[in-house]
């Protein structure tokens, strides 16, 4: 299939296959490659993806055990699709009740931008849907896509991929330039919308994730399950750093 695919774009193989008809070093790493992100994505990614009707239970469930006073975010859709944003509720209600009253933004108005000794340093290109602690000088930021109410998969989900790949390039490259560390998450959800019709997006999600420009990626009741983790690790980043600056 990769053969069949370079040819269809009128590219050459030899980078892949030698003259003995072997794959070459490169080739075998492809190929083993590509087995491990079908794998991950049928047996980690597929089983964790829920739909509308799954993601409306768990929001109710975290809600209940959370009881955070955080107000509701809608999502952008009109008539019977306008409810709850739901796994943009429950990442922020299960932030809120893990980082023991430290400030967070959940829904930041403004670029992300990082200091250094009192400059400014770098204004990343688009705003994120999270920051902890803030917008300024966060320690981590994070990305939510969640389409329940989607029945088709339209360039705006393919744009969404993209958008995480460009703050994920700024990061890396600020991260390599200039030595600071913004931790970079991705949470998606919808079943319908991720894997009936944009599997190809995921499997450009999991490249990014091995290329460096996301941190981790939660999927679906993936991000119920870890948050509360990641928000206690954040908690710790945070008195280190206030440490460092006494």
């Amino acid at each position: 299939m990769i053969l069949e695919a370079l040819r269809e774009l009128s590219l050459g193989s030899s980078h892949i296959v030698g003259a003995d008809g072997k794959p070459t070093e490169i080739g075998a790493s492809l190929v083993a490659y590509f087995a491990y992100r079908a794998e991950l994505l049928n047996k980690c990614v597929e089983p964790r993806l829920m739909n509308a009707e799954q993601a409306a239970a768990a929001f109710a469930q975290v809600k209940a055990a959370t009881n955070s006073r955080l107000p509701i975010p809608m999502n952008k859709q009109k008539g019977e699709k306008k409810q709850p944003a739901q796994l943009t509720a429950m990442v922020a209600m299960l932030i809120d009740t893990n980082i023991g009253g430290l400030p967070c933004d959940y829904d930041p108005r403004e670029l992300t931008t990082l200091t250094q000794g009192g400059a400014p340093l770098r204004t990343l290109a688009r705003r994120v849907d999270g920051a902890f602690p803030s917008a300024k000088n966060p320690l981590a930021v994070w990305e939510i896509k969640e389409y329940y109410y989607t029945t088709t998969f339209g360039s705006r989900v393919a744009d969404g991929v993209y958008e995480t790949l460009l703050d994920g390039m700024e990061l890396e490259e600020m991260r390599q330039s200039e030595r600071v560390d913004c931790k970079h998450y991705l949470m998606i959800d919808a079943r319908d919308t991720w894997w009936d019709c944009g599997r190809s997006c995921l499997c450009r999600i999991v490249d990014m994730l091995h290329m460096g420009y996301v941190d981790e990626v939660l999927v679906g009741r993936e991000a119920v399950e870890r948050m509360p983790e990641i928000a206690r690790e954040w908690t710790g980043m945070s008195r280190a750093r206030q440490s460092c600056d006494r």
